[in-house]
């Protein structure tokens, strides 16, 4: 048994984190940011940096700091009916409903869809989401090898082959940094950065990824739940410095493709203009190949940690066969009803990214303010009625027009900072200072 990892192997674990984070949206919406931003880019990079790899590595520590197993384990600090449904509802959205099958869709849009006829759209994702699924089935079959599948083979290979991109476009860059910024970013643009991080949900992933990591440190035999901690840690920050670095350069290509195409609705647009401008034709296969990878070894995390977590929350419930399960729907929804059901997964992740926040937060806080149950209550009881309101916002437009859902989504106006999407952040706090006085009371 080690009694602590090498450097080498928390490298490993740190490339292999990293892989599950960055998706195909990690690599799209940093482009799309720095041609909106223009000069104002690296005050842009700096508000990104501090929520979209910030919230991430706090959402790691947190498991660590508090030697959680899992994001079940730390919810039931609240208590354990709440951790039953705060852990379900994340695993369920972030798992089979939503993020999963959106992997598929994407990377198939991305990667395959410019190669198939339209008519063929539909059959080519068909047979591309069934290929897609049986890989991530097959490489999360053993938790044990999550480290070599994903943090040895397909992070490095992803990283390789986006390499080849960044330096090109570094050598021979395809303008200057002086755009005119857009909209916000020319008034605000530190926290305009900053918003578009927060809006990444990453903190989420963070927890859902957080028993893969914790599996991983066990598998190389380390036992001592200290230990662990602090290895949880460690590896958390090497993989949010490389997603950080490539943030940045992907931000600041995006800026430098302001002189060769006009601004884009989306980041996939201006990256697949980037790669045809340098690659031609062969600039296609290589964005496909990029795509798929970071899609697929999402998936493998998520799928994975799904597994684990349900055998920990249901001792009963099989790993393996929940991957099949897990798998199977997932490919279902992909290829008959992913658009309808985003439109309503999308308020449930909503409404949980505020009381994640908050767990997130009150943990990496519990060595100054302690660790009752009452701060981790409280809180989270101030937070649940501004994090309803954030979820009946992401409604479609049409349920939104309801009398009574109108009447209770003018009340979040009243919030501060409802505006930014935050306004959970003030009875959060006030939650805060009242459940450690609570605390302290009952403890005298």
């Amino acid at each position: 048994m080690e009694t602590k990892l090498t450097w080498k192997n928390l490298f490993f674990i740190g490339s292999m984190l990293f892989g599950l984070f960055f998706g195909a949206g990690n690599l799209i919406f940093p482009v799309y940011l720095g041609q909106q931003a223009g000069s104002n880019v690296w005050l842009a990079i700096i508000g990104l940096l501090i929520t979209g790899v910030g919230l991430p590595l706090l959402g790691v520590a947190s498991m660590g700091i508090t030697a959680s197993n899992s994001v079940f384990d730390l919810a039931g600090k609240v208590n354990r009916p709440y951790a039953y449904m705060f852990t379900i509802l994340l695993y369920v959205t972030m798992g089979p409903l939503f993020a999963i099958p959106r992997l598929a869709t994407i990377s198939f849009q991305l990667g395959i869809a410019p190669f198939v006829n339209y008519g063929l759209q539909g059959f080519g994702l068909l047979i591309f989401s069934a290929l897609f699924f049986i890989a991530t089935w097959f490489l999360s079959r053993k938790p044990s090898k999550l480290m070599t599948y994903v943090g040895k083979w397909l992070t490095p290979i992803f990283l390789i082959l986006l390499g080849i991109l960044v330096v090109v476009a570094f050598v021979k860059p395809m303008g200057s940094l002086q755009a005119l910024p857009q909209h916000q970013y020319a008034k605000s643009p530190v926290l305009t950065g900053f918003t578009e991080g927060y809006n990444t949900m990453d903190a989420l992933a963070s927890l859902a990824f957080g028993v893969v990591v914790i599996e991983t440190i066990k598998s190389l035999g380390i036992t001592k739940p200290a230990q662990i901690a602090k290895d949880t840690v460690k590896s958390g920050i090497i993989s949010v410095v490389i997603m950080g670095v490539i943030y940045a350069f992907l931000a600041l290509i995006g800026t430098m493709s302001v002189a060769q195409f006009p601004l884009a609705s989306n980041g996939g647009v201006t990256l697949a203009q980037v790669f045809n401008y340098y690659f031609g034709p062969f600039g296609s296969l290589l964005l496909a190949l990029i795509a798929i990878i970071a899609c697929l070894k999402t998936s493998i995390g998520l799928v994975s940690a799904f597994g684990e977590t349900a055998e920990e929350m249901f001792p009963k419930f099989n790993y393996q066969v929940t991957l099949v399960v897990v798998s199977v729907v997932s490919f279902l929804i992909a290829n008959i009803g992913l658009t309808r059901l985003i439109n309503y997964s999308t308020p449930i992740l909503m409404f949980l990214y505020p009381l994640a926040m908050v767990l997130i937060i009150v943990a990496v806080l519990s060595p100054l303010l302690g660790n009752s149950k009452w701060i981790y209550r409280v809180t989270t009881i101030f937070t649940i009625i501004p994090a309803f309101f954030a979820g009946l916002e992401s409604l479609p437009k049409n349920l939104q027009s309801e009398a009574m859902i109108s009447q209770i989504l003018s009340w979040n106006k009243y919030l501060p900072l409802s505006e930014l999407g935050l306004g959970w952040v003030m009875p959060a706090i006030v939650g805060l200072a009242a459940g450690w006085l609570i605390s302290k009371l009952v403890k005298n």
